[in-house]
């Protein structure tokens, strides 16, 4: 057994930023699954949302979070994290983030820094380091965490569940001591106790076909804490990215809302601005309109895909401000300084997740969750662009702090050693691969940007043999970490469709054919899921 005083479940910004907050009152674990630069972070491209400009407002910025919210965003937590952004920016700054900067018209070199605008956002207000913002973080916080004794980090770790006091059969109230964590490399379960565990593990991309998001996105954060018994909200909101790269060599390649916010017009295949009869702000219209548009253009013209053209910006701004997006299209035969780029939408941040409140509690004593994984109110039914490194940033602020203020003792009740049973290596993968792929098309052909009650239905009944098959192999053989992601992008997607069925309007990211308008009594209500018994 592995004790500590605080354990990381990820090595993303949220998680990272707590560990680093957390790391002069104990001892800190961060488990990864892959290495630690590997995280959804490290792919997010457009920036962070904040106010800095005087131009702009908390205010304008909290409009335009409810707005996009349509109608679910708790205000009170909205208001707390566009106002404490500022500050969590001035301190990853202060770390060494190094955000893009223009020079100042007119000042003889001064410099400030250089703000996009992206959809949704009625001003420039998105913090950027060109178009690779996630791998700049990333490679400021480790840097940071490299010059900590505090902080371990077990690369090749998945965590398979959390421990809890109630699955341990003892009586009271419900307390998180730690989790059991496969090694890679070695096949061994090992056990990680501590008195607090957060969970920063990111989102459930993988859950779909089509993905902007890594291979790591499997939901296994939301998965272990519904298994834990902690409620999870909202998972019928999950945000289409409108412009992923349309190619048949290019892995979920996302173009940046960015490209939008300098100019760039979506366009049908007769070269019409379809955008233009959907929202007053065009092709800036919040992600769930433009989604529904493309895929509504599609539709109507039976393409495979729109195209995003920018050309009429010139080119030397756009290689400079979208270096990344222009050197990667180029690969694929793309000159996005002279053609227009072929993109479709695809499965990109997941808006529900686990309950907490704005310092990432969970209903579970000692388990606290922060960035996607989490369901604290910002989001609502859509999320504004840009919004969620900063919520990441503020909450992992927040939870640490909670966390150090309320030390909590060392784990002292009993944790048993992890048990294979009977369970034997497993002989046929196949198994795995097939209901892997199964899940994800099924989620795609009826559980995607438009939806009806018969496909969720049909979805709901396919899923729920599947999780029967999957739980049935799960104690049968030794646990792998295919057999775990397969089991967790398995619950999370059972998760996501019973969320839907729960909803009868169309709200947000839940735009259902059989109830085509938002209802009033749903304004404001939660969808949230526990698991029984």
């Amino acid at each position: 057994m592995q004790p500590f005083d605080f354990l990381v479940l990820g090595s993303g910004i949220a998680g990272l930023c707590y560990a680093l907050k957390v790391a002069p009152r104990g001892r800190v674990a961060i488990v990864t699954k892959k290495d630690r630069a590997e995280s959804n972070t490290n792919y997010a491209q457009g920036g962070i949302a904040s106010v800095t400009s005087k131009e702009d407002s908390f205010e304008l910025h909290v409009r335009d979070t409810l707005e996009a919210g349509a109608g679910l965003c708790k205000e009170r937590v909205v208001r707390t994290i566009v106002e404490e952004g500022p500050a969590r920016i001035g301190e990853l700054i202060e770390l060494g983030m190094q955000f893009s900067e223009r020079e100042i018209p007119q000042s003889h070199g001064a410099r400030e820094l250089d703000l996009g605008r992206e959809g949704g956002h009625s001003k420039r207000r998105i913090l950027h380091a060109k178009d690779v913002t996630g791998r700049e973080i990333e490679r400021a916080l480790l840097q940071a965490i490299a010059g900590q004794p505090n902080i371990q980090i077990f690369e090749n770790h998945f965590a398979i569940d959390l421990i809890t006091s109630q699955k341990l059969g003892y009586v009271g109230a419900n307390r998180c001591l730690g989790a059991y964590v496969l090694d890679k490399l070695t096949g061994q379960v090992e056990t990680f106790a501590s008195p607090v565990t957060l969970l920063a593990t990111g989102g459930c991309g993988k859950v779909y076909l089509y993905t902007t998001n890594p291979d790591i996105a499997t939901g296994d954060g939301v998965a272990m804490a519904y298994r834990a018994g902690a409620a999870v909200a909202n998972m019928e909101f999950i945000q289409f990215h409108p412009t992923c790269l349309y190619h048949p060599k290019a892995k979920s390649f996302l173009i940046s809302e960015a490209v939008r916010g300098e100019g760039g017009v979506l366009k049908g295949f007769d070269g019409g601005e379809f955008m233009d009869a959907a929202h007053p702000l065009k092709s800036l219209a919040p992600r769930d309109v433009v989604a529904r548009a493309i895929d509504s253009e599609m539709k109507k013209s039976g393409a495979d895909h729109v195209w995003l053209d920018i050309t009429h910006r010139p080119a030397r701004f756009i290689i400079e401000r979208f270096p990344n997006i222009y050197q990667t299209c180029l690969r694929y035969g793309i000159d996005i300084t002279k053609e227009p780029i072929p993109v479709v939408p695809a499965a990109h941040y997941q808006c529900g997740g686990v309950m907490t409140n704005v310092d990432g509690e969970t209903e579970i004593a000692g388990l606290y969750a922060v960035g996607e994984v989490a369901c604290t109110g910002l989001h609502g039914a859509n999320r504004l662009a840009s919004n969620s490194l900063l919520e990441a940033l503020v909450c992992a602020h927040r939870a640490a702090a909670k966390a150090a203020a309320n030390l909590a003792a060392p784990v002292e009740l009993k944790i048993p050693a992890w048990q294979s049973g009977q369970a034997h290596n497993p002989d046929e993968m196949v198994v795995v691969s097939h209901n892997w792929d199964e899940i994800r098309r099924c989620m795609w052909d009826y559980v995607g940007i438009v939806r009806t009650n018969k496909r969720l239905q049909r979805a709901q009944k396919r899923i729920a043999n599947l999780l029967e098959e999957i739980h049935e192999y799960y104690w049968n053989f030794i646990v792998t970490s295919d057999l775990l992601e397969l089991r967790n992008i398995a619950t999370v997607a059972d998760l996501i469709v019973r969320s839907a069925l729960l909803r009868p309007e169309s709200r947000g990211l839940n735009y259902n054919l059989d109830y085509p308008h938002p209802n009033p009594d749903w304004a404001q209500r939660d969808t949230v899921l526990r698991r029984s018994g």
